[in-house]
């Protein structure tokens, strides 16, 4: 029998998920969400609520293939890496546990964490085929790699991102520190992948379509400095829609 202090053993999942058909991440009161569905499987396991920790929140409609989170279980009869398997059970298809394995006490998916990387894939001069619609963001151009990744490199260290701030967002502090900032090619796919200890809310899915915005336009990188240090919303390019963004990792 647990000592009343103690919480039980600390359980890190990873997660994937497919967005499309939920309200984001956080549990919200008659709303389908990942956390909640996940906490559901939890319950069915344990006989009682069990509170689930994750490394962020997701917007409605991002999508994951390695969300962290953790929760302590009292049940020792299931050995760690097999509660994937006693969740995955219990879950719906949009949503797997990918790992499960024992953990320090003090663990905690979110604040452990040092950074979390996102990724944004793009189809390019042509439609996304219906496979690809919920996972990728059309472009009808080739934009200029180049150009994309000068003003990647602006944003990089310590920055003040009150521009790319979507509203409601309640930080206290709008500084990030952004490790990586950049475009690639993946096959014939377009891929902006970002680094930082933490985001704010939109903020991957206004930095990917400020800096797109911006190419287009052929700013000059003064000129974009500028808009940075504005911290101005408006004068920041469009926010993505959220069906091409993953959560991609998480490191601790």
């Amino acid at each position: 029998m647990l000592d009343e202090k103690d919480p039980g053993r600390n359980i890190k999942l990873i997660i994937a998920y497919d967005g499309t058909d939920f309200c984001g991440w956080q549990r919200q009161e008659n709303q389908r969400t990942v956390q909640g569905v996940i906490e559901q499987a939890l319950e069915k396991i344990h006989g009682k609520k069990i509170n689930l920790a994750g490394s962020g929140r997701t917007d409605s409609g991002v999508h994951a293939k390695g969300q962290t989170a953790n929760f302590y279980s009292g049940i020792n009869s299931i050995p760690q890496e097999n509660f994937a398997c006693a969740i995955n059970s219990r879950l719906p298809q949009d949503v797997r546990i990918l790992h499960s394995c024992e953990v320090k006490k003090d663990f905690h998916a979110r604040f452990s964490a040092c950074a979390r990387i996102y990724r944004y894939f793009f189809t390019l001069c042509r439609p996304a085929l219906p496979c690809e619609s919920r996972y990728n963001l059309n472009l009808s151009r080739f934009p200029d790699l180049q150009t994309l990744n000068a003003y990647g490199r602006l944003l990089l260290g310590e920055t003040d991102c009150s521009v790319f701030c979507g509203a409601g967002d309640r930080s206290k502090s709008k500084n990030r520190y952004i490790y990586i900032c950049r475009f690639f090619m993946e096959g014939e796919k377009l891929v902006f992948e970002i680094r930082a200890n933490a985001f704010l809310r939109n903020m991957v899915r206004s930095i990917s379509g400020t800096l797109l915005h911006y190419e287009e336009k052929n700013t000059p990188f003064d000129n974009l400095r500028e808009i940075i240090a504005s911290k101005d919303r408006s004068l920041a390019g469009p926010t993505l829609p959220p069906n091409g963004l993953f959560l991609w990792k998480v490191d601790y």
